[in-house]
């Protein structure tokens, strides 16, 4: 697995021996989740392929496969636009992901390999280093080095892909709410238990910190929004968002 660090350090290039096309989509869509290009900012062809060295048709084509992921718009006559933040959106991310993560979380109580428990300390102790240099975007690469490595230590193919799609949305607000909204000590607090539930085999418990981890957006969320209303949707969380929050941080957590 390429380090997190490495993987910090990548510029912004394009393999001419490559699909293009794939390649700037994964550019932008890196470019949007954490906040490079903010939502409801336009986005011009013409600077992307300047910028990238490409033509515009690939361009364009990876401008559709970021619509179909839900991360722009395109306005026949008007332009390309990052959409704004939706907590709805967002809310039902959470809820896909935590099913999955939680199911990968008690899985791997019974088969994760002690390669991979080293290997999620590590990025722990990573984390902290980054949280004591105030590197929140290094911070947040560990994290994801963190999900991903125990997604694929229970050896399920499809589980690190279906997470990543999925989570497109959540990042965004990750990268919008640290440090202020969720402390990277707590973060790595919650990760820690999650290791060590593991290495006790403890199945209930690993769950149960793995909802908890991943229900803490909830309780920013509707926070962030009304702090930053210039990049969000006007709408509010479902129902099914709200009764987490609740159930899990008190029934003052979470206002619509």
């Amino acid at each position: 697995m390429q380090d997190a660090r490495e993987e910090s350090c990548v510029r912004n290039e394009v393999d001419p021996a490559a699909a293009i096309a794939p390649q700037i989509y994964r550019l932008l869509r890196q470019a949007i989740v954490t906040l490079e290009y903010l939502p409801g900012q336009r986005l011009s062809e013409q600077e992307i392929g300047a910028r990238f060295g490409v033509s515009r048709q690939p361009v364009r084509e990876a401008f559709i496969k970021l619509s179909e992921a839900g991360l722009v718009r395109i306005l026949p006559q008007r332009g390309t636009f990052v959409v704004r933040i939706s907590m709805r959106d967002v809310a039902n991310a959470r809820f896909v992901r935590e099913a999955v993560e939680v199911a990968v979380a008690t899985t791997a109580c019974a088969v994760a390999p002690p390669e991979a428990l080293d290997r999620l300390g590590e990025l722990i102790a990573l984390q902290k280093e980054a949280a004591a240099s105030d590197d929140q975007r290094l911070f947040l690469r560990y994290d994801e080095a963190f999900h991903r490595t125990l997604a694929e230590a229970v050896e399920c193919a499809s589980a690190w892909p279906f997470i990543e799609d999925v989570k497109a949305q959540m990042d965004r607000v990750r990268y919008l709410s640290l440090p202020a909204a969720s402390p990277m000590s707590l973060l790595i607090d919650q990760h820690a238990e999650i290791v060590r539930a593991i290495a006790c085999r403890d199945a209930q418990r690993a769950g149960d910190a793995m909802r908890l981890h991943l229900r803490e957006i909830l309780n920013s969320l509707p926070r962030l929004a009304r702090a930053h209303p210039e990049l969000f949707e006007d709408d509010e969380m479902p129902a099914h968002a709200r009764e987490a929050a609740s159930a899990t941080f008190g029934r003052d957590a979470a206002p619509a």
